[in-house]
């Protein structure tokens, strides 16, 4: 139905839908189902991920999180809030075939401009980078694998 590849990311229960010749899929934190595309099939199954295997809330978790960046509107692919609703985590996604780059990092470190996260993650499904900022230092620290959500307070060094 949609010739997507497999991820390097457990199987999810994605709920998929014909419509004529177009695939949606159901996007539980939009609540609405949303055209199938490469980078979408990647955003689905790394948010099950993040909510099924790592323990993050989904009720803290948005997808398209608008900003303006240099008076231009910007969308954060994934936003992972705390529990005191300030931003924790920008989460960008590419497609599988799209290697993550350099200038990959460069548009989620650009809109950590604005929102000041410590976390920054990208992912094409295939490859996963996560990094954690420390803001006061100006230091940070690539992680060989995803934290759990519990863990993202003990790096952090705080529990919002």
């Amino acid at each position: 139905m949609h010739g997507l590849p497999a991820l390097n990311l457990p199987s999810a229960d994605l709920r998929l839908r014909q419509d004529g010749r177009r695939t949606d899929v159901f996007d539980p934190l939009r609540r609405r189902y949303v055209r199938l595309t490469p980078e979408e099939w990647v955003r689905q199954h790394f948010v099950r991920f993040l909510i099924d295997h790592k323990g993050y809330p989904a009720g803290l978790l948005a997808n398209e999180v608008s900003l303006q960046l240099n008076g231009t509107s910007r969308r954060c692919d994934s936003v992972l809030f705390g529990r005191d609703s300030m931003p924790k985590m920008i989460i960008e996604y590419k497609a599988p075939h799209i290697p993550l780059t350099q200038k990959v990092f460069d548009q989620i470190s650009r809109y950590n401009i604005i929102m000041r996260t410590p976390w920054l993650l990208i992912s094409n499904g295939m490859q996963h980078v996560c990094c954690h900022l420390d803001l006061e230092a100006q230091t940070y620290a690539f992680l060989p694998e995803i934290p759990s959500y519990t863990d993202l307070w003990h790096k952090a060094g705080n529990g919002t």
